[in-house]
């Protein structure tokens, strides 16, 4: 069966704004699957080449892809800009277009500039994945969020999402903010001034923290530490006390409250290093149900 470049493209995951809940749905299922699946390793895109292409820092997205591609027995390309031509210059479009001219079946890619990723896979043949791009979205991030709130709370509908943090940053916040209203979910926000996407404010409310923790599930985004040196952040115990999940704060959170962060966590900054570690935390639950994900996702755009 010939398959075409408008087929293949649409096998693309380039956000979760476009993406309808069904298909949103589907992969949720799929994650669910591979999960139940004994065997470590599947062999079901045996014969496939998938490139992860990292323009931008990743220690915890580029291992998780790399071991769903690997279980689902893709042979593997690990791209890293550190150590690439592009440093020399060469520019992302032609980096994707050479790795592509060499066959392989479809790319991961971290980028820092938002836009740029819808272009590419405009211009390319092999379906795409995003793995973060800019200030736009996290697809796969948000997508084992949301698995992660199903498999607690049964069904998303209802469920009341509080995310807090550095909004105007966050593409984690974007993703999830997209997502979760498909299936019905109340999204709030909670984060200073200087550190609040007015663009977002018309989807969701902005509420004070009081407020915000009495969600279902509260969802402490990453303090970018380096926002210090531009002015935006005080200091690391400022935001604490203003806007961290302390021990104290989290000792008042409604029994069936659950605890997320899409890590790394800067402890005793953003959350205490204690509320990690809690019962209520789904920290470390949420990065392995990212394999899944990431498997259902692959499979999705690698399927013969």
């Amino acid at each position: 069966m010939i398959t075409t470049t408008s087929q293949l493209r649409e096998r693309s995951l380039l956000g979760l704004k476009e993406l309808s809940r069904n298909e949103i749905e589907s992969i949720l299922d799929r994650a669910h699957y591979w999960e139940s699946q004994p065997e470590k390793l599947v062999p079901v895109l045996q014969s496939r080449f998938a490139a992860n292409m990292f323009f931008e820092n990743s220690t915890r997205t580029r291992f998780s892809f790399e071991m769903a591609e690997k279980r689902l027995g893709a042979q593997v390309l690990n791209f890293s800009a550190a150590a690439s031509s592009v440093e020399k210059g060469e520019s992302i479009y032609d980096t994707v277009r050479t790795l592509e001219s060499m066959g392989i079946d479809a790319g991961v890619i971290r980028l820092k500039p938002a836009g740029v990723l819808q272009e590419l896979a405009e211009k390319v043949s092999v379906p795409l994945v995003n793995a973060g791009d800019g200030n736009n979205e996290h697809p796969t991030q948000a997508l084992l969020d949301l698995y992660t709130m199903r498999k607690t709370f049964g069904e998303l509908k209802g469920l009341r999402v509080s995310i807090i943090g550095d909004i105007l940053h966050s593409r984690v916040a974007r993703s999830n903010l997209w997502a979760l209203q498909k299936f019905g979910a109340q999204v709030s926000f909670c984060a200073p001034d200087n550190m609040q996407a007015s663009d977002l404010a018309a989807h969701a409310p902005y509420v004070p923290m009081q407020e915000a923790l009495q969600a279902d599930v509260v969802m402490m985004l990453r303090v970018q530490l380096e926002r210090h040196a531009e002015g935006m952040l005080r200091s690391a115990d400022e935001y604490r006390e203003q806007y961290g999940l302390t021990e104290q704060r989290a000792a008042n959170l409604k029994p069936g409250t659950i605890i997320m962060h899409p890590a790394p966590v800067n402890r005793n900054v953003e959350i205490d290093s204690a509320v990690v570690e809690s019962e209520q935390s789904r920290i470390f639950p949420q990065m392995a149900n990212g394999v899944p994900i990431r498997m259902a996702v692959m499979e999705r755009a690698m399927k013969l």
